[in-house]
């Protein structure tokens, strides 16, 4: 199910340029509409359900429907982000039931993790040749 704004708590990131969901969003569905100044999912079908939306929103305004197959019909989800985790509260649709699950979240700087680190240079004469540059050496 895509995700959806509840109009009702978005603030629209208090008139930024780009609201938090615009810029986690990783197919550019969210959208600001500068005259309500509320943000809302402009595609919904071409949604990924990949949370972060949901989860970077300041205001907990961005909601996903679960399907049922693993999480109860009518239940929610929301996220409680702190400095080092995010607590997962699903809310059941009895309004009785919840269940809480913590995790940790990155704690390194954005952009400061080497992926190449320790892997050999690319050999590009090889780059037709079957299999992947950073394989070790085949003993034969």
């Amino acid at each position: 199910m895509p995700s959806f704004v509840i109009v009702e708590k978005c603030d629209g990131c208090k008139a930024l340029d780009r609201t938090a969901c615009q810029y986690i969003c990783p197919n550019d569905l969210m959208v600001l509409d500068q005259e309500k100044m509320k943000a809302w999912n402009q595609e919904p079908d071409q949604c990924w359900e990949c949370f972060n939306c949901v989860k970077i929103c300041p205001q907990q305004a961005i909601e996903i429907r679960h399907y049922s197959d693993f999480t109860p019909l009518g239940s929610s989800t929301i996220p409680l982000r702190g400095t080092d985790s995010i607590m997962w509260t699903i809310k059941f649709r009895d309004g009785k039931t919840m269940k809480r699950f913590k995790f940790p979240i990155r704690t390194t700087a954005e952009g400061s993790i080497d992926v190449y680190k320790g892997k050999p240079e690319a050999d590009l004469s090889k780059i037709k040749e079957p299999g992947f540059f950073n394989n070790p050496a085949r003993a034969n």
